[in-house]
C-alpha cells in the first residue's frame, strides 16, 4: 500500500514544469509504484540494475525513447542517428536508450554536456556509461547499469528515436513520464499520469 503524503485534497498543475516540481518535492518511486499497482499496472519499474550515477539524483521528465543496435567494426556513419536524436531533444525530456548487447558505454561526458545544453532533464540508459568524474562534475542526472570505459563508435549505433521501446518487459512510448531516484526508475504511462499523481 502507498504511504500517506501530506497534500491538498485537489492537486493540479498547468505545465510540465509545475508537474515535475510537484513530483520532485512530494513523491518518491516506491509510492508511485504502489499507486500503479493499485491501478493494475504491475510492471512499470525498469530493471533493478539501472541506478543513478550519483545516488542522490532524481530524474523526472518526458521520455524521448532511443533504439540502438550492435555493430561490428567501423561504420560509414559512426553512431548512426545519435546526433539527430540529441539534436531533437526538447526541454523537459529524458533521453531513454536501449538496444544491443551492452558491449560498451552508451553514455558519457560529451553526451551529458550536449543533452544538458538542449534542456533535457536527464538520461536513462539500459547499458553502461563512462567518463565518471566528468559526468559527475556536470551535476546532471544519469541513470545506467554501471561503469564501463569501452567506446561505442565501432560497437553500437542509434537506429531510431521517438519510437516505442521495451526495457525489461516495460513498454515506453514517447512522452511517458519517467521518474527515477535511488530506489529505481518507474515509467508512468501518459494516459494514467493525472490519476497517478492525484491519487
Amino acid at each position: 500500500m502507498s504511504e500517506a503524503i501530506n497534500k491538498p485534497d485537489t492537486i493540479s498543475w498547468t505545465s510540465d514544469e509545475e508537474l515535475f516540481h510537484l513530483m520532485e518535492t512530494e513523491l518518491y518511486t516506491p509510492v508511485v509504484g504502489d499507486i500503479l499497482d493499485e491501478l493494475g499496472c504491475y510492471h512499470q519499474f525498469l530493471p533493478q540494475p539501472i541506478q543513478p550515477v550519483n545516488i542522490t539524483d532524481k530524474v523526472i521528465g518526458r521520455s524521448m525513447p532511443v533504439l540502438m543496435i550492435d555493430v561490428f567494426g567501423p561504420q560509414k556513419k559512426p553512431f548512426g542517428k545519435l546526433t539527430e536524436a540529441l539534436d531533437q531533444l526538447k526541454p523537459g525530456e529524458i533521453y531513454l536508450a536501449t538496444g544491443g548487447t551492452m558491449r560498451c558505454a552508451y553514455w558519457g561526458e560529451i553526451l551529458t554536456a550536449t543533452a544538458r545544453m538542449r534542456g533535457a532533464r536527464g538520461a536513462v540508459v539500459d547499458g553502461f556509461y563512462r567518463d565518471t568524474p566528468k559526468v559527475l562534475e556536470q551535476n546532471w542526472p544519469v541513470f545506467s547499469r554501471g561503469r564501463y570505459a569501452q567506446d561505442s563508435s565501432v560497437r553500437t549505433q542509434v537506429v531510431d528515436y521517438r519510437c516505442n521501446i521495451e526495457i525489461g518487459g516495460v513498454w515506453i512510448a514517447p512522452g511517458d513520464l519517467v521518474f527515477g531516484d535511488m530506489d529505481g526508475v518507474v515509467i508512468i504511462p501518459k494516459q494514467l499520469e493525472t490519476e497517478v499523481i492525484q491519487k
